[in-house]
């Protein structure tokens, strides 16, 4: 967790234009997890945060998901939903409908 400390540092002094972070909320707990979820909300105005996350709460946060899945195996489906969209409008970018529900 200190290294992502320091890199969020560095990005509220110097934004830059993207971040790729993978499953750094493993170790935070609920309370945690919403807390770094509201700090890369504050900081998704300047970048854009590409988290690699098994986390519920995390996922819940985002405004886009992306995933992998197989429905039959050795055939791998890509997902994709933009949450305001699918709120909104109840459809996604998929290849499926099924996830839709």
């Amino acid at each position: 967790m200190t290294a992502v400390a320091l890199l969020l540092a560095v990005f509220k002094s110097r934004p830059g234009p993207f971040c790729l972070m993978d499953e750094v909320d493993a170790a935070l707990d609920e309370a945690n997890v919403d807390r770094f979820a509201g700090v890369l909300k504050e900081f998704s105005e300047k970048t854009q945060f590409i988290l690699i996350s098994h986390h519920k709460r995390t996922m819940a946060s985002a405004s886009v998901l992306h995933g992998i899945t197989m429905k039959e195996p050795g055939v791998s489906i890509r997902y994709s939903v933009d949450i305001e969209d699918y709120m909104g409008q109840g459809k996604h970018r998929g290849n499926d409908s099924h996830l839709a529900a």
